[in-house]
């Protein structure tokens, strides 16, 4: 870092993106992308748009958060439009935590939550998983403090049913709860249906995992008007232009050709099941994944091995040195196909060894 650097930030340990490595062509299973192209509705219209790219995009989002409305059954002024669902999670750290108003989230989870916390100086505390990898309902029971949970959870895949969600947000009346549900589409329940009952609640979605849009940084919140106001508030005094027209375009697209989506959703699923199977015959203990990733891990190789492996054959898995997880590996699911090949280049390096 430079000499300039505020002192302010300078212990901050940023998040670390999975790897987009340019060296060669990969079977790309490390980043949770949709394997399926854009339809071709989404292809035409950002095409279209191009010739309009001199004007500003709208700042209220209309069309899309109209749409948006439609498919949700919530009211237009109940949504957010961000920047991928990252920025609308950013929002919500910096409107509603300080001091005063600490956060909590799993111990493990999503990378960019401690990020967040750190950033603005929060306190906050990582709440451990279960022996079995489960979030414990009960350690957010009556807490008072802000909430942040995916649902699904990440890197797990595992779900908690709405029924638990309800139990936490209820019990925290005073305090905002966060349902992250980027991987709602390949098995949860979504909590959106809850945000009339409970003015606490805010659940975020993102196009990048189920919609085939993780490179048009696509995200919304649903919530409260009153906590969407507010989210409004910063959003309007850092940046009110964050959806550039093409990704607006490309989201309206989207909704218009939904579904195709939800007939990759299914392929997934579909996939994701079977390479589950395949993987236990293996050996591997593999969690109950509900998102369009496995999470799992073998007695007969460590999961550092595995990884680097698999690179060397052309096929990228996540890895991460957290100790408690360590021996798995996050394995995003692609087209059937490629992972009949991740499953086929598997049992090879079994043999090997």
């Amino acid at each position: 870092m430079s000499r300039f650097f505020s002192k302010t930030h300078a212990s901050l340990t940023p998040y670390t993106p999975g790897e987009q490595p340019k060296d060669r062509k990969y079977i790309k299973l490390n980043t949770n992308e949709s394997p399926y192209p854009p339809s071709d509705l989404v292809r035409q219209r950002v095409a279209s748009e191009c010739g309009r790219l001199m004007l500003y995009p709208d700042p209220d989002c209309s069309v899309l958060r109209e749409k948006l409305s439609e498919k949700l059954g919530v009211d237009k002024e109940e949504i957010v439009v961000t920047n991928g669902s990252d920025e609308i999670l950013n929002f919500a750290f910096l409107a509603f935590s300080d001091s005063q108003h600490p956060v909590v989230f799993p111990d493990l989870t999503y990378g960019f939550y401690s990020v967040f916390a750190q950033l603005y100086n929060l306190p906050y505390e990582e709440i451990p998983l279960d022996e079995n990898f489960n979030i414990r309902v009960e350690d957010y029971i009556g807490i008072n403090k802000n909430i942040f949970i995916p649902n699904p959870n990440a890197p797990t895949g595992i779900t908690l049913p709405l029924s638990d969600i309800e139990r936490i947000v209820a019990s925290n009346p005073n305090s905002v709860v966060v349902i992250d549900e980027a991987y709602v589409a390949f098995g949860a329940e979504s909590a959106v249906r809850l945000i009339d009952k409970y003015d606490n609640l805010i659940v975020t979605h993102t196009f990048s995992k189920s919609r085939s849009m993780a490179g048009g940084r696509l995200g919304f919140g649903v919530g409260n008007r009153g906590l969407m106001r507010d989210i409004n508030t910063l959003r309007y005094s850092t940046n009110p232009y964050n959806i550039n027209r093409l990704t607006m375009e490309a989201g309206i697209a989207v909704l218009d050709s939904d579904s195709y989506y939800l007939e990759n959703c299914e392929k997934i699923i579909a996939t994701r099941e079977k390479t589950a199977e395949e993987l236990k015959k293996m050996g591997f203990e593999v969690l109950d994944s509900k998102a369009n990733f496995l999470f799992a891990k073998s007695d007969k190789i460590s999961g550092s091995e595995l990884y680097e492996k698999l690179r060397r054959h052309g096929i990228l898995v996540r890895h991460f040195e957290k100790p408690r997880i360590k021996e798995f590996n996050r394995i995003t699911v692609g087209t059937e196909n490629e992972m009949n090949t991740l499953v086929s280049v598997i049992s090879e390096i079994l043999k090997e060894r």
